[in-house]
């Protein structure tokens, strides 16, 4: 079924629409978005695009939906994982948490602008030549295995660094301290770059190549541009939100670069079959087509589902996951325990003492492997937790803490920087 000109004008109308909305009501004023409004409008995003997909349904037909449903899953599941990047880049640019609002819904207009060239590339190429599967099939392949070797080697990337940005401070003047929100500043009687403009060109390069693998992976669901890009911009709408929901809780999903590699692959290989079933090319069966088996919609939607539900299972419930939920909730608490100021009531000193004792006593159980693994500095670890112990022991003597707290993060975004060694930062290293 064909597209109308109508169909497309009223969808880009509603996705600009959408994305006006969030400039003017929720981001032209710097502010730090709480919990209960993240996950409303979370709740709001992902409602909207399952609605889009009755949608689909009544203009379009039952298998133009199942392909939208199976590429909004699959994209939004690699947003996740592209989540876990923009923090590392936001960490290592320190942006106040309060300006970090504008930094992503650039960094989402952005990718929605890059990604539709690639989807109107992507689709003259296959109109053209048949040949493109194999390639997008590969690409994918490729891919996963890019995910996974950040997991398997332990080398990290620095994606705050690219290329971009180190010729971005080479050609241009730049300020290494923030002005507000602003892109530029006068600087002892100069005009200069801020840090803000810097990220910013950090998640637009970034988001570039994330295109180079999200936009093959939804074209092996779909081939209908029009899907592609739908589903690709709905993914997109309330990544800003969701970042600041559960960018507490990325660190925790330790297995996700394995679950997108899977999915990345398993769609990279349904290319591929698709590529021998319409083969042109002369050197591959004579250029005739190859008969075989060829993964249906249905199918894929079911991989693609369950490969996330078991890999969110196995981040919160493995050995390893159940290992870095005590890892993290005790440092939370060490943490918590030194910040407090000396006149903090006893009934707080004692209730963060006792949690802290009660998750000590799962220590034991964690192997050496994992604490190696998930602990950025055991010495350091070990220290703090230490001093919280002695110095609540001093204020059981003597009701008092005369003892000085070493330096600990003043937010959580201080302290996922400080803290992102070992697995859990190595997620996002794959690109």
């Amino acid at each position: 079924m064909e597209i109308t000109s109508l169909q497309w004008g009223i969808t880009i109308a509603l996705i600009l629409g959408l994305l006006a909305y969030d400039f003017l009501f929720h981001v032209r004023t710097a502010h730090e978005p709480t919990i209960r409004e993240a996950a409303v409008w979370s709740a709001v995003y992902v409602g909207i695009a399952l609605l889009f997909g009755f949608v689909i349904l009544w203009l379009d037909g039952p298998t133009l939906m199942a392909e939208y449903y199976g590429g909004y899953v699959t994209e939004k599941a690699l947003s996740v994982d592209n989540l876990f990047v923009f923090l590392i880049i936001m960490g290592s640019f320190a942006v106040p948490r309060a300006d970090q609002q504008k930094v992503l819904l650039f960094g989402i207009i952005f990718a929605l602008v890059a990604r539709t060239g690639f989807i109107f590339v992507g689709a003259a190429a296959i109109n053209a030549f048949s040949w493109v599967f194999y390639l997008f099939g590969l690409i994918l392949i490729f891919t996963a295995g890019n995910l996974v070797r950040g997991e398997v080697t332990e080398k990290a990337s620095d994606d705050a660094d690219n290329l971009v940005v180190r010729l971005a401070r080479r050609v241009f003047h730049t300020s290494e301290h923030y002005d507000g929100d602003k892109l530029f500043t006068v600087e002892n009687g100069r005009r200069v770059l801020t840090p803000m403009l810097l990220v910013m060109v950090a998640i637009g390069g970034t988001d570039i190549l994330f295109a180079l693998d999200s936009i093959p992976a939804i074209f092996g669901l779909t081939q209908e541009p029009y899907i592609v890009f739908t589903a690709t911009a709905f993914s997109l709408m309330g990544l800003r939100q969701l970042y600041f929901l559960i960018d507490g809780l990325l660190d925790r999903l330790i297995y996700l670069s394995w679950g997108l590699s899977l999915i990345l692959a398993f769609i990279g290989v349904k290319l591929i079959l698709h590529a021998l079933h319409e083969n042109t090319l002369p050197f591959v069966n004579g250029g005739e087509h190859v008969a075989v088996v060829e993964i249906g919609i249905g199918a894929s939607l079911a991989v693609i589902v369950g490969v996330l539900v078991l890999t969110v299972l196995a981040s919160l419930f493995s050995p390893k996951g159940r290992a870095l939920r005590t890892i993290q909730r005790t440092q939370d608490l060490t943490e918590r325990y030194l910040a407090l100021p000396g006149d903090a009531p006893a009934q707080q000193r004692h209730e963060l003492a006792r949690e802290l004792d009660e998750r000590r006593a799962h220590f034991p159980r964690i192997s050496e492997q994992h604490k190696n693994e998930l602990i950025d500095s055991r010495a350091r670890f070990r220290a703090m937790l230490e001093t919280a112990r002695g110095q609540h022991r001093e204020f059981e003597e003597t009701g008092r803490v005369r003892s000085p707290s070493p330096d600990v993060p003043s937010s959580a975004g201080e302290q996922r920087a400080a803290s992102s060694g070992g697995s859990t930062a190595s997620r996002g290293t794959g690109r």
